[in-house]
């Protein structure tokens, strides 16, 4: 791993820089070379997590992360801690926020934890920006890279540039990253073009990142970092179903994809951060303010109709602005050899959401959110060998909505939903919840580790708004859930080539949210009813070699509505999944990687008596990918890389597009595909 120290401190779990062998929970971190590494076969940090993360869904394909959840539940997703999730209306878009150029390290903490406050039902993704160089001087990089189909050729070479910059003069120190790709044609296995829908074919992405820091003295830092991201779809295509599958092909140009370009239009984040390591005795102090702006646009869809006022469709966007000040202090105390540090500090955040239509008509209302939360952590060492953790949070979260009147939307001419008018006002929410976790350090051999975290959520009360039936705010469901998670596992380090991690996981929440089909309106209709998801997951890593190590993965994970009894859609519980990734590095200047993934069968759900599945219901076969990269070093300077992703060229529909019937996700995964790139450093 690049940079060992910095690879073995996690921030995410308890605010603080910690070590993670003291973390009772589990924990995954993506270093700074395997990000960079998988950023030769593709830069999409869906794939990323997918194969590096047990506990996380396959890879979509896609720019919609809606299918891929952690352990079974939706993920906070973050950067530096300034969450990128939309929870109030959450359109599943989070994971594609900032370009993996940006990244330093990526820390995930699984299970429901409220360290973080609401949307964190399933754990945290933070992504941690990467660090200016701490000497006086400057350096910088920069890498061209293309990527196109083996399959075929035609259309789909893309071009990517990026750059950083970093430096330090006395007491300031800088960081500017700077990245632009431009997509061609996706193509899959048979060559066809991939569907639109949350495709990727003929995307401009573009991400600019600053980060400027200065030295008040010995103590105290003052730092702002700004991220600016947009990924838009600009084609001429139009999407096609042959039956089989959902591709894309050229159109006249009334027929090509209709409405705004779908993706985020320009996201951004402002981070202002003061930290002072000895405000007073044993304590240090990080105050940050942040505000963020989304516009996230969705794909045009007939289902968003209203012939009767003149629209065939429509095309919607989740609009969210943030502002948020969290004050967190860390006191480190000894007690007669019993070491003991408490964290606690004020969570204030304002969060401003809505999902308007881009032709003005209103879908979902704004959603005004004031949110205060106090805390409390701490952790007690006891002789180097036992490790407690207990803490509280309490959550006072009011939402105001305005009056609005639902969307009178139709399917078919004749399958519409009703429209009603219902009165806003503000709905309080006062939650307190708790966390306590034990590792017992016995040996390298085994630290073993029990934990018990809740997690209170409101995530996704715009959904429930727009499918009012009811004309009272008051009346929708829009209660918040309480999630308690259960996990026992342990790692173990046996000598200094073979590490071993296992968990088992429980979770129970009192409302959970799937959907069912009403056939009738033709709308997909909010389903509140007490959940639980269970699983388990275990990795192996072993090092061959100085030159070769290889790292084994498998996860497993399931659920239940326990209300009906039946078992969860693929929305919410992914498929068996299964990875290997192998290093090989013969000499200074060379290394060669593969990666396998295996996603196996989930068919839980019988269909109707036509054949067909309702909603996320439909069967998952088995299927495998495998991707390979490297890089060669021409000089101290210069270095050439490639990657080729679904190497084998393996045919197949990935997991969400099989487990779902919603029209346009029928989409099969990318055939084999190159990346060849240089790049250069001073």
């Amino acid at each position: 791993m690049a940079n060992e120290n910095v690879e073995r401190i996690v921030v995410t779990g308890s605010r603080v820089v910690e070590s993670i062998d003291e973390v009772p929970a589990s924990v995954t971190i993506i270093s700074a070379e395997e990000i960079q590494e998988h950023l030769r076969v593709t830069p999409e940090l869906q794939s990323l997590l997918a194969i590096y993360v047990p506990g996380m869904g396959p890879d979509t394909g896609s720019s919609s992360n809606t299918g891929q959840t952690l352990r079974g539940r939706a993920p906070l997703i973050m950067i530096d801690g300034v969450p990128q999730s939309t929870p109030l209306r959450n359109g599943s878009l989070g994971v594609k926020t900032l370009d993996p150029s940006a990244i330093e390290r990526i820390e995930v903490i699984k299970g429901a934890t409220s360290i973080f406050g609401n949307g964190a039902a399933g754990g945290i993704v933070n992504y941690i920006t990467r660090s200016s160089q701490t000497e006086d001087g400057i350096s910088g990089e920069v890498a061209v890279s293309s990527r196109f189909s083996a399959v075929r050729a035609d259309e789909s070479a893309g071009v990517r540039v990026e750059a950083a910059v970093t430096g330090r003069s006395n007491r300031w120190q800088y960081l500017f990253t700077s990245s632009v790709e431009e997509n061609g044609v996706q193509r899959d296995a048979q060559g066809d073009i991939l569907g639109l829908q949350y495709g990727l074919s003929d995307t401009v992405s573009q991400n600019y990142f600053a980060k400027v820091g200065f030295d008040i003295d010995n103590d105290k830092t003052f730092q702002v970092a700004y991220n600016y991201y947009r990924s838009q779809q600009k084609t001429d295509l139009g999407d096609v179903n042959d039956g089989h599958k959902d591709l894309a092909i050229h159109v006249a140009s009334p027929l090509q994809k209709q409405g705004e370009p779908q993706g985020p239009d320009g996201n951004t984040n402002l981070m202002v951060t003061y930290e002072d390591s000895d405000i007073f005795t044993n304590t240090e102090l990080v105050v940050d303010y942040y505000q963020q702006n989304i516009e996230n646009v969705f794909f045009y869809s007939p289902s968003l109709a209203n012939p009767a006022e003149g629209y065939d469709g429509g095309q919607s966007v989740i609009k969210s602005q943030k502002k948020g000040l969290r004050a967190t202090f860390s006191s480190q105390l000894d007690y007669s050899g019993v070491e003991a540090t408490f964290i606690y500090g004020i969570d204030a955040l304002n969060d401003v959401t809505s999902q308007p239509l881009v032709d003005g008509r209103v879908w979902v209302p704004e959603m005004d959110m004031q949110n205060l939360a106090g805390f409390l952590q701490s952790k007690w060492l006891f002789a180097d060998d036992f490790i407690l953790k207990a803490g509280i949070r309490n959550e006072h979260i009011t939402l105001g909505v305005d009056d609005y009147t639902t969307l009178r939307l139709c399917r078919q001419a004749d399958q519409c939903s009703v429209s009603v008018a219902v009165d806003g006002g503000e709905i309080d929410y006062q939650a307190t919840t708790y966390n306590l976790a034990l590792k017992y350090q016995l040996n390298d051999a085994f630290h073993p580790f029990i934990s018990y975290s809740q997690g209170a959520d409101i995530s996704d009360t715009g959904r429930l708004l727009r499918t009012a039936t009811v004309t009272d705010i008051t009346n929708i469901r829009t209660e918040a859930s309480v999630i308690d998670n259960y996990e026992a596992g342990f790692t173990s380090q046996l000598g200094a080539d073979l590490r071993v991690e296992f968990s088992a996981y429980f979770s129970t929440s009192e409302l959970g949210t799937s959907t069912r089909f009403d056939a009738e309106t033709g709308v997909y209709l909010p389903v509140r009813a007490p959940q639980e998801i269970w699983g388990y997951e275990g990795l192996v890593n072993y090092h061959f070699s100085s030159s070769i190590d290889v790292t084994a993965t498998y996860s497993y994970v399931e659920g239940k509505d326990t209300q009906e009894d039946v078992y969860l859609g693929g929305r919410t519980i992914n498929p068996p999944k299964a990875t290997v990734i192998a290093n090989w590095r013969p000499d200074d200047r060379t290394r060669l990687a593969v990666e396998y993934l295996f996603v196996g069968d989930r068919d839980r759900f019988e269909p109707d008596t036509e054949g067909n599945y309702s909603t996320d219901q439909a069967p998952v076969h088995s299927y495998h990918v495998v991707n390979l990269n490297g890089h060669y070093t021409f000089a101290d300077n210069l270095r050439g890389f490639f990657g080729v992703q679904n190497l084998l060229n393996e045919d197949y529909f990935p997991a969400r597009a099989q487990a779902y019937t919603y029209g346009g996700y029928r989409v099969k995964g990318l055939g084999t595909t190159v990346n060849l790139g240089m790049e250069y450093s001073f």
